[in-house]
């Protein structure tokens, strides 16, 4: 029998227990089965405006499909004699639901039961099965994590213009929504070592409460654009399920001026009410530079705002991990530093990184006498993102000579042109006529803007 087969029976079997067993609720379905019964958001009063899961579950080839990712599931399960399906209404039901839950317990273990909260119940107490609920109910991504929760909760925070605004200060993803995890990045001893610390923290909140240890949870990372600093931040959201609420400082000081304080106030009670979650901070040392300087009495207010914000939210209390990242950790004053308990160093790559990032970031990649450590030194002072922008250039060099299958030859000249595009950046002035000039401004300009938007996205390394 296909996996298909048996990705639509969980499905069928899940919404017949879930729709019965009134004691489960919405933690008890995994999450791809959460987003297809999802309803409501704004418009629902029965919830505060954030929508909810109402039973009975209907199970249909279109919520099986999209749930399941079975492209065709009736065909799937259509041979087996305790299904049917409604030709009408598109629903697909179980016949002998006995005879199903058999047929699926003679085809799964039970680390596949720990996966899905709803049947690790129902199963719990069968011969044969060895499955703990409550360990499956911590294995599963809480609702607070998805992506149609979060839409609802904003919805009930901000509309119209109050959202307007709030989205110029702050971006929040799902975890299912950020493409990099801890194991696509190359960290130091160091970096991975603070990291556990804090997956050990958040583990184990409840103990450090209960010890009274509650100044822990706020992290500094600092060091030169394109080192990894915000791909960290998202990588560990990914990997321990939580929402990443991201804070762009610089937008601060955007149009919604005299509303800006009141938008940081709010952008920490959202974070205090998706909690768990991470808050990251980046360009904090936006912070120090408007403290000393003659900004507006308003822009130093929301500054004022957001120091006070990050003194009252707590890991412990509030389930909220704070990460700041600064590119100039020498423009943080006394007030800045104090905010964080921990400060994580990104550096440059070393050689020895280098060459780890570089086998990383080529693993998808056909590259004939593929030496990273020969690449590696040919790259020193470049970044994890300066790498990825060198492959980028090698593979878009070679499609131009329609080829997918790299050399090493492409990975070396790829780095020369790199470096001379640096250098250039760099030049204070291009000999040559007027318009030379004028062109190498451009150029410089582009360069810039090129490495910020790649700080903004991702730093990969």
């Amino acid at each position: 029998m296909s996996d298909a087969a048996l990705d639509v029976v969980e499905f069928l079997l899940t919404t017949s227990v879930y729709s019965e067993d009134r004691s489960l609720d919405e933690n008890d379905l995994p999450p791809a089965y959460r987003q297809v019964f999802w309803t409501g958001g704004a418009d629902s009063e029965d919830d505060g405006g954030r929508g909810g899961i109402t039973r009975p579950l209907s199970a249909t080839v279109g919520t099986a499909r999209t749930a399941t990712g079975v492209d065709r599931p009736w065909d799937a399960v259509s041979d087996l004699m305790f299904t049917e399906r409604d030709e009408f209404s598109g629903s697909v039901s179980l016949t002998q639901r006995d005879l199903a839950e058999q047929w699926f317990l003679d085809r799964v273990d039970d680390e596949r039961l720990l996966e899905n909260p709803t049947l690790a119940k129902h199963f719990a107490d069968r011969e044969g099965v060895d499955v703990d609920y409550e360990e499956a109910r911590e294995r599963n991504r809480p609702i607070q994590a998805d992506r149609v929760w979060i839409d609802g909760l904003l919805d009930e925070y901000f509309d119209g213009e109050d959202e307007e605004e709030m989205l110029d200060l702050v971006e929040v993803r799902a975890p299912e929504e950020v493409d990099v995890t801890l194991d696509d990045l190359v960290l130091t001893p160091d970096q991975e070592a603070e990291i556990e610390k804090i997956a050990k923290a958040i583990e184990h909140r409840d103990y450090l409460a209960e010890i009274g240890l509650r100044e822990i949870g706020k992290l500094l990372f600092v060091g030169p654009p394109g080192t990894g600093k915000t791909s960290t931040a998202r990588a560990l959201a990914r990997d321990m399920d939580l929402p990443f609420v991201e804070v762009k400082l610089s937008m601060i000081t955007s149009q919604y001026l005299g509303e800006t304080a009141k938008n940081v106030d709010k952008t920490f009670e959202v974070a205090k009410r998706l909690s768990p979650c991470i808050l990251f901070i980046d360009e904090f040392d936006f912070v120090a530079k408007t403290r000393r300087s003659d900004e507006h009495a308003a822009l130093k207010r929301a500054v004022n705002t957001l120091l006070k914000s990050i003194d009252d939210v707590s890991l412990i209390q509030d389930d909220v991990l704070l990460i700041g990242a600064t590119n100039h950790p020498d423009q943080l004053d006394a007030a800045a530093w104090r905010r964080f308990d921990e400060i994580v160093n990104f550096p440059k790559p070393d050689h020895a990184m280098r060459a780890d990032i570089l086998r990383v970031i080529t693993r998808a990649m056909e590259i004939d006498e593929f030496d990273p450590e020969v690449v590696a030194e040919t790259t020193e002072g470049l970044t994890g993102s300066d790498l990825r922008m060198v492959l980028r250039e090698a593979v878009l060099e070679a499609l131009t000579e329609n080829r997918t299958t790299l050399t090493q030859d492409d990975l070396l000249e790829a780095v020369e042109d790199f470096e001379e595009r640096d250098n250039l950046k760099n030049m204070d002035m291009i000999e040559g006529d007027h318009d030379a000039l004028v062109a190498g401004g451009d150029i410089g300009a582009a360069s810039d803007g090129g490495q910020s938007h790649d700080h903004d996205h991702d730093h990969d390394h």
